[in-house]
This record gives structure tokens, C-alpha cells and sequence, in this order.
């Protein structure tokens, strides 16, 4: 079926407006699509994929672009909409562009120049291949610049895998399980889930895999006192509230009122009632202080460049910069250090990135270490024998979208070391004394 010509001139706008690298290239859709509701379903399916195959494709399609004829953006915009639905779906082509893109579309591009087939800007590469080497590095960056699956969470508390997979299986669609969270299913579709009872319900949430086992390697108990530090919408500390069974206290932090705002109606399908959404101004805020010392297990998912989610936002690579990372690592270590007073004796602190990045994940945690004589590092092999995740690592959870399927995740967890009764005895005289 050929697509009406007002996609192609919808998908040239959104990509005008896209590649200002101002915001998230979701947040410039939902706004277009939100202006545009006489767009059908298929169309908004069609012009998103399309814009993203752009933001995956950037540099080849910035160099085939050069050729032709014809305002560049509706070159570029053609070139995103051929890699979706094919050059004989688009509606609205000249002689002349239906035969350039033929040509285009031909081109074997494992033949381009290495620096414009990756599609990644250089200095992103560049670590890559420090890190892992460039055989390895070119499989990391083949595997992000692909579309991921669709990962569900099942809610536990109000359903099971199995019943939810016949239930998805009757709708039509074929979830696999996830191989390493036992609460994951995965699909390859990805249907409106909003409109099936399953979801409203409470009984889905989507989530990838790597992110859920940054909760599960939380390890978070029934009657703990659990702080998400970084909670943005939630999606954590929804998997945090159903391992601790509804009991306990669960604190998601976070410094914007409108990412948790986003968590109210999550919460409100979850049936739990264990959840506390706190709004603070930042990492040393009064709030935090308060709960000092008091907290069995602390999540850090901290603000980082977001590079191992590419297969889901591929514009994070275009908007991130040299600069902006050396920002980040000084907000990490800070945010670290501040959720650190927050552990008691015996607890323990995840610091996890949706990164790639040594100088995000490795670096920061070593840091962490010097700084903090009181915290030792536990390997993470003994954390997945702990929560029975069939996954081998060292000293550190280290997910690779070309080797796991996931998004690309870092997790280290450490544990505050309990303090022998001459010191604790000693700090209690200092404390009533300071009371008097």
C-alpha cells in the first residue's frame, strides 16, 4: 500500500526539527504527532521509524545525500522512509527521485569508508575500540545501531510469566522469555500495549532485561527500607516495591517533579502501596540527610550519557559530546557520595549507568572505593549466584547489546562494612554527647 505524499513532507518537518539536537528526538514526535492528529497510526508508525533509521543512519545518509537533486531535508527524510517501507511504498516521487533512490538503496554499504558506515561520531568510537578493541568494538556498535525488542516486566504481585505469555500468545503476538530476568518476556512486535487489558491491569510494564536486573541484583527484601535515588519514572522502583512483596519502605528520589509525576499513574496499575515519591532539589538535600544511615539497600541508576540505549535512542549519540561527559562523571561521583551516608552498616549501595563508557562505570566506582574505606566492593559473580541469575561476570554486571540482547548496562554493588563494637560504642558517646 503507497504511503500518501503528507508522510514524506511530515517526515522532512520532524526531521528538521530532530536534528536541531535541542531534545530527545521521542519528546519532538509526541509534540509533532500531538499538532498532527489527523495523522493515521500507520503514518505516525511509519514517520517515527523513519526518523529514527535516520538518527541510526546519519552519516550514510548525510553522504548519499550529497547526490541528487532537490531541497536536502526531503532528501534525507526519502532516504529514512525507502530503509523502512521501500522505495514503491512512498507516495508522491518524481521520476527522477524514484531512480535516485533505487541507485541509493543498491549501494552494498559494507563498502563506505569505515568512519561513515559506523554511524557513530568518532570519539565515541575511539573509546569503544580502547575498551574492547576494534573487532569487538564494531560488533558493540553494529548491535546499537540496530532497532531493539520490545521487553516486558511482569508484575509479580498480581500476575505470573507463564499466564501472562498465553495471554500475550491469545492476543496474537510471540513473547519469548527473556533468558536472565525471570521476570521478562520479550517480543519482537511492538503492539499498542496501552489498549490491552493486561497492561491496564497492572500486569505488564515495559522494561528491558538489563534494567531489570539492575533491580533484581538490588536485591531488595520484604520489610526493608530501600532508597531509589534516581528513580525518573519509575520504572525501577516498581520492580524494587514487587521484590519486597508491598512491605517495607521504598523512597524514589529525584530532583524533577515531572519524570515522577510519570510514576503516579504506574503505581497506581501496580497495586503497590509501599512506594514513597519524594521531589528533592538536589543530591544533599535536606530529605536525603534525614534517612542518613537508616537504609538496608540504595539504588544509584545515575544520570549518565545513556550511550548503551542507542538501540532505543539513537539521538543520544548525536546530542552527547566530550564535554558533556566530563560534566557527567563530576555529577556521578557527587550523587554517589551523597547516597553513600544514606547505607547502615551491613547495607548495601548499587551504582549502576545505561553506559558503555569506562570512564562512567569502571573509573567511577574505583573512585568510590578510594574515597570510602568504610564500603567494600562484593563481586558480582556472587551477587547473581545470590539472586540465582544465570549470567557469568567479575567484579562488575557489564551488559553488551551485541552479547546479552539488551540495552548496555553497568552495575557495581557495594556494602558498607559493619563496624566492630569498640567504634560503634564510640560513636554513640559522641552522639549523646552532642545531644547534650
Amino acid at each position: 500500500m503507497r504511503l500518501p505524499p503528507a508522510v514524506t513532507n511530515s517526515t522532512e518537518d520532524v526531521l528538521r526539527e530532530v536534528l536541531r539536537l535541542t531534545g530527545p528526538a521521542d519528546g519532538v514526535l509526541s509534540r509533532y504527532f500531538k499538532d498532527h492528529a489527523r495523522l493515521g497510526a500507520r503514518e505516525r508508525g511509519v514517520i517515527a521509524e523513519a526518523v529514527y533509521n535516520l538518527l541510526r543512519n546519519k552519516s550514510v545518509y548525510t553522504n548519499f545525500s550529497e547526490s541528487g537533486s532537490g531541497p536536502l531535508m526531503r532528501r534525507i527524510a526519502l532516504l529514512g522512509l525507502a530503509d523502512t517501507v521501500g522505495t514503491d511504498s512512498i507516495g508522491g516521487l518524481s521520476e527522477q527521485e524514484a531512480i535516485w533512490l533505487q541507485h541509493m538503496m543498491a549501494i552494498d554499504r559494507s563498502t563506505l569508508p569505515l568512519a561513515i558506515r559506523v554511524n557513530t561520531p568518532s570519539w565515541i568510537v575511539d573509546r569503544l575500540i580502547r575498551q574492547h578493541g576494534e573487532v569487538e568494538a564494531m560488533h558493540v556498535i553494529d548491535a546499537l545501531n540496530t532497532s531493539a525488542s520490545l521487553d516486558l516486566r511482569v508484575n509479580m504481585m498480581t500476575a505470573n510469566r507463564e499466564q501472562v505469555m498465553q495471554d500475550l500468545i491469545v492476543a496474537g503476538l510471540q513473547p519469548t522469555e527473556t533468558p536472565y530476568s525471570v521476570w521478562g518476556l520479550r517480543l519482537l512486535k511492538k503492539p499498542a500495549l496501552q489498549n490491552m487489558p493486561l497492561f491496564k491491569q497492572g500486569a505488564i510494564e515495559v522494561q528491558d532485561e538489563g534494567s531489570q536486573l539492575l533491580a533484581q541484583i538490588t536485591g531488595a527484601k520484604r520489610g526493608e527500607m530501600v532508597v531509589d535515588f534516581c528513580a525518573g519514572a519509575g520504572g525501577k522502583t516498581l520492580a524494587l516495591g514487587a521484590m519486597m512483596r508491598n512491605t517495607g519502605r521504598l523512597y524514589a528520589f529525584d530532583i524533577s517533579e515531572k519524570r515522577l509525576a510519570k510514576l503516579k499513574p504506574r503505581l497506581a496499575r501496580s497495586q503497590l502501596s509501599n512506594v514513597h515519591p519524594v521531589v528533592i532539589a538536589h543530591e544533599n538535600d535536606a530529605k536525603v540527610k534525614r534517612l542518613a544511615g537508616k537504609i538496608d539497600r540504595v539504588l544509584v541508576d545515575a544520570p549518565c550519557s545513556g550511550l548503551g540505549t542507542l538501540r532505543r535512542n539513537p539521538d543520544v549519540k548525536w546530542r552527547q559530546t566530550e564535554q558533556s561527559l566530563s560534566e557527567l562523571n563530576v555529577k556521578q561521583i557527587s550523587i554517589l557520595h551523597s547516597a553513600a551516608r544514606l547505607v547502615k552498616p551491613g547495607g548495601r549501595l548499587v551504582y549502576a549507568t545505561c553506559s558503555l563508557l569506562d570512564e562512567e562505570n569502571d573509573a567511577i566506582a574505583e573512585q568510590f572505593l578510594a574515597a570510602h574505606e568504610d564500603f567494600n566492593l562484593i563481586n558480582m559473580s556472587a551477587i547473581l549466584a545470590e539472586q540465582k541469575i544465570n549470567l557469568q561476570m567479575d567484579a562488575y554486571l557489564k551488559m553488551l547489546p551485541n552479547v546479552h540482547h539488551t540495552d548496555g548496562f553497568f552495575a557495581a554493588v557495594f556494602e558498607r562494612k559493619k563496624l566492630d563494637p569498640e567504634v560503634r560504642n564510640k560513636e554513640q558517646a559522641i552522639e549523646i554527647q552532642l545531644d547534650d
